[in-house]
């Protein structure tokens, strides 16, 4: 049996976070990460399309990028990129994680649902990614109802 994942809700401001890949996932991925603070860079020969606030690096990643990092995200298409900069992150001491494999991620990227002051993470095991997102949908139509109320 896998071990639980405690969540914990941390603050991002000013901290580094390098998100390696620029596609669908890392940037959503980076897009969160700034909107709780962090200072992000994306390493990628490509970015899906630019975000302010948010630092593009056009090229593949090379060891070194992760310097000064507090997390790492990869989200690159190939996974021998993203293995090598989860042994650069754990090298570094960098938190990790790993969008094609959960197996060496530090943490997991929880979906986000957020409304009138609360912040709910939902994150499963890597099993079922769909039933993770129904409940963050769930969990996102209540919020927007207190909201409407309020």
């Amino acid at each position: 049996m896998e071990n639980k994942r405690f969540p914990l809700f941390m603050d991002l401001s000013g901290r580094k976070a390098v998100v390696i890949g620029g596609g669908t996932v890392g940037l959503r991925r980076a897009e969160v990460l700034r909107r709780f603070g962090a200072e992000v860079t994306v390493v990628s020969p490509s970015l899906l399309r630019p975000v302010d606030g948010i630092r593009h690096i056009a090229r593949r990643y090379q060891p070194g990028d992760l310097a000064g990092a507090f997390l790492a995200i990869a989200a690159a298409n190939d996974p021998s990129v993203n293995e090598a900069a989860g042994q650069e992150a754990r090298h570094l001491g960098v938190l990790f994680n790993r969008s094609d494999c959960r197996s060496g991620c530090d943490f997991f990227f929880p979906a986000i649902c957020e409304g009138e002051g609360l912040v709910a993470g939902v994150a499963g095991d890597g099993s079922n990614h769909a039933r993770t997102a129904r409940a963050a949908g769930e969990i996102r139509k209540i919020l927007e109802k207190e909201e409407h109320m309020t």
